[in-house]
């Protein structure tokens, strides 16, 4: 593997560079979710007019028909610029989008992808339950079949943006007969439809993105079910591959920022003894040493998965191993920054400010559970990477 680029890449990233400076929003992104929404999907359109949405989707469906390689220059500059890695469009261009490229009809296809790299869609996943969250198979919402309609009822949680998503990836249970992964269908469930209740929940660090959704009777036309009836949990590995393989690279690289600046703050800054700059103690330099190396092994374990993606139409279970490693790595370096800032990281953020360190040390835990948790990414690689008994 060649970890360099070609000159040709180089140029497209200075392209890149250029033009998110150029066209970089000039106000910050509101806290609160409908401001959210309306900056995100502000922002997305800005990137379709540009001609910058969907740099590695393919051209018959809008996007620029570019090499996932590009598309990593971007998130790399992307990140650089210090955008948000998730925001209201996540799921849709991360999540929904690519599974039905993969496994959607022609006239779904037709009907939602190019809505979604112009920002005129906002999705939701509503694939976590009370009682399946990381056992995703264990999932109870149900779906009777009636005439040409799915009839479902049930529960979904934590569901990001959904106050204010138009369409959601839904996964319900058709057939109970079977072993629990059986029986389970993937549907395009439109989020105006009557009998959906849409409750929000604060999170530790003051966000309210995060959702309770309750289905009373839903009624969802079966033209939109995906991959057929009883065969969602495949599709569902696809949604899953796609998130724990190529959806966090924006993420990933943002990381390497956070750990660069903390050394510079450490040599700047008098550290936890009072007396000398933080990086002069031996524990915190051990740390910060670890963190930038653990940052140059996730660069190479991304750039591998995104090589070994140029050559399949789907990321396979090595999506887990960067997923873990990120996971862990984003906790580890949040309680690093809170120890080498100390009390002045109070004044910097606030509960309310989840752009602050503080916020970034709260929000840090839910990158081991969101997607699933770091104890189900080991069972993955485990099982389907080192293939070691159960």
């Amino acid at each position: 593997m060649d970890l360099d680029f070609t000159a040709d890449q180089l140029e497209f990233r200075d392209e890149v560079r250029t033009w998110l400076v150029e066209n970089k929003p000039s106000q910050a992104r509101p806290h609160d979710t409908a401001g959210m929404r309306d900056y995100d999907v502000a922002w997305q359109r800005t990137q379709w007019d540009g001609g910058w949405a969907g740099i590695a989707w393919p051209t018959e469906y809008g996007g620029g028909g570019l090499t996932l390689l590009q598309q990593l220059i971007w998130y790399e500059e992307y990140a650089a610029q210090g955008f948000p890695g998730i925001d209201a469009n996540f799921v849709g261009l991360a999540h929904a989008g690519p599974t039905l490229m993969t496994r959607a009809d022609q006239q779904q296809k037709d009907f939602h992808l190019r809505k979604i790299l112009r920002g005129e869609s906002v999705w939701c996943q509503g694939f976590s339950e009370p009682e399946a969250g990381s056992d995703l198979a264990s999932l109870r919402t149900r779906a009777e079949i009636d005439g040409d309609e799915l009839v479902v009822n049930g529960q979904k949680i934590w569901t990001s943006f959904a106050t204010v998503a138009d369409f959601q990836e839904l996964l319900v249970r058709t057939d109970s007969s079977g072993s629990k992964h059986h029986g389970i269908t993937w549907a395009i469930c439109d989020m105006t439809t009557p009998g959906i209740e849409v409750r929000a929940i604060e999170t530790i660090e003051g966000g309210d993105e995060f959702c309770e959704v309750f289905y009373d009777d839903v009624r969802i036309p079966l033209s939109n079910v995906v991959g057929g009836i009883g065969n969602g949990w495949s599709v569902a590995m696809s949604t899953l591959s796609f998130e724990r393989g190529t959806a966090f690279t924006a993420n990933q690289v943002r990381i390497a920022k956070v750990v660069e600046d903390l050394i510079d703050f450490a040599h700047d800054h008098v550290g936890p003894d009072g007396r000398r700059p933080a990086i002069a103690d031996d524990e915190i330099a051990r740390r910060l040493a670890r963190a930038r190396a653990s940052v140059t092994a996730l660069r190479a374990m991304t750039y591998r998965g995104i090589c070994q993606n140029m050559k399949t139409e789907s990321p396979g279970p090595q999506g887990s191993m960067l997923k873990l490693f990120y996971a862990e790595m984003a906790k580890e370096t949040a309680a690093l920054a809170l120890d080498i800032i100390g009390p002045d990281a109070l004044r910097s953020s606030s509960r309310w400010d989840p752009d602050g360190w503080v916020g970034n040390y709260f929000f840090s835990f839910s990158q081991s559970i969101g997607g699933g948790t770091s104890e189900i990414q080991r069972n993955i690689i485990g099982d389907r990477v080192l293939g070691l008994p159960r």
